[in-house]
């Protein structure tokens, strides 16, 4: 059976420094993004192990751990390409289009994300994401990895705002961080998850 498995950044650690401390990547990285990795895939070998034995009374948490520990995957694994040394500035194209269309402009966007990025309860993420069934962009708060999230969305901008993404460089200052992430965030991977979705 196929396992997750951690993808390697496309960049140095240090690359994104000043906006984001190559102490900070490393340890998100290789410990925490890890972490939800082995954690997916010491869940996938309880379930199995669970239906080896006929032995269901665990499933319900099971099944909520996997959800948790995949899509904490999932999320930091566009989280890694949405970033890059070469990122900045701001959309052109369909998606600066779309972005207008649904958010009146790029700054209104910018700032419902970032707001978004700051307040949400406790752990969790910001993100752009492609809502197909009425076809639009919206911007959705996720709690944990997995919480309040429309079914079928195609993420497309994810920025994390757990304390590990950040508290080592910005400390207990969420919107410090909120606001430097956009110095490096790579909107030719956002406009090519946003072709792929739309089609």
């Amino acid at each position: 059976m196929a396992t997750y498995s951690l993808p390697d950044l496309a960049y140095d650690p240090g690359a994104l420094e000043p906006h984001l401390s190559a102490r900070i990547v490393e340890l998100h990285h290789g410990k925490h993004h890890q972490a939800y990795v082995d954690g997916a895939n010491t869940t996938l070998d309880k379930l199995a192990a669970a239906r080896e034995a006929g032995d269901y009374g665990s499933i319900v948490g099971l099944q909520k751990t996997l959800a948790f520990h995949v899509a904490g995957h999932v999320l930091h694994s566009i989280y890694w390409t949405n970033l890059g040394p070469d990122g900045g500035d701001r959309p052109t194209g369909e998606l600066a289009d779309a972005i207008d269309e649904q958010f009146g402009s790029f700054d209104a966007f910018r700032a419902h994300m970032t707001q978004a990025t700051v307040s949400v309860q406790g752990s969790g993420w910001s993100a752009l994401v492609w809502e197909p069934v009425g076809g639009r962009l919206l911007v959705e708060q996720i709690e944990d990895h997995q919480d309040h999230t429309i079914l079928g969305i195609t993420p497309l901008l994810c920025i994390d705002a757990w304390e590990h993404a950040y508290y080592l460089q910005y400390e207990n200052r969420r919107a410090d961080y909120a606001n430097a992430i956009w110095n490096v965030v790579r909107w030719s991977d956002v406009a090519a998850r946003f072709e792929a979705a739309r089609t």
